[in-house]
């Protein structure tokens, strides 16, 4: 799909549990130059979730008809019935206030994204130490069922074997320490 760019973007992707939110709350509260593109979602919000903040909660319906409307930059069928997408307003909105746009999105949606935008965006991968790790925060996040917490853990196998198709990455054993290797790369880019 063809957007006019107008701006640059930072791409944050990671496989479910290894860290991206947290990545990229850190460089929205560090960087007043970025700013954080809300996607829409088919989903119900989460109890720590807040309509418009962390996502356009939409439903399912909502989200097909503007699939039709052509309002999607890219849309994504994350899980069945599941969607998540990038709203070209929200994209619109952003730039108009000259700001960097910064995307906190599942690997299939990073990849297209960068796609788009290709030498206006930074794609970060944000990859967990290991499988076991990456099992625990889900767990530990305490939000998911054992069931859902599988088909995460099996999504992000397949995930990190598309690590590659990033600009970047980022191994999230020590979260200080991959904060600091991502907000190098984010000045270097943002200096350009």
């Amino acid at each position: 799909m063809k957007v006019d760019l107008e701006g640059k973007c930072i791409i944050v992707s990671a496989p479910s549990g290894a860290g991206k939110t947290t990545i990229v709350r850190s460089l929205l509260k560090d960087f007043p130059m970025l700013s954080f593109s809300v996607s829409a979602c088919s989903r119900e919000p989460r109890s720590n979730e807040i309509e418009g903040k962390d996502y356009y909660f939409v439903g399912v319906e909502r989200f097909k008809k503007l699939i039709s409307e052509e309002a999607f930059v890219e849309w994504e069928e994350v899980y069945k019935d599941t969607f998540y997408g990038t709203l070209k307003e929200e994209l619109f909105r952003i730039w108009a206030q000259n700001k960097v746009a910064v995307f906190d999105v599942d690997v299939e949606g990073g990849i297209k994204l960068k796609e788009i935008f290709s030498a206006s965006a930074l794609s970060i991968f944000i990859q967990p130490p290991n499988m076991r790790t990456l099992e625990e925060r889900l767990i530990s996040r305490n939000t998911e069922s054992a069931e859902k917490i599988s088909i995460r853990i099996n999504k992000a196998k397949i995930e990190l074997t598309k690590a590659s198709a990033f600009d970047v990455v980022v191994v999230n054993e020590n979260l200080a320490t991959a904060l600091n290797e991502v907000k190098n790369h984010v000045l270097n880019f943002t200096a350009k």
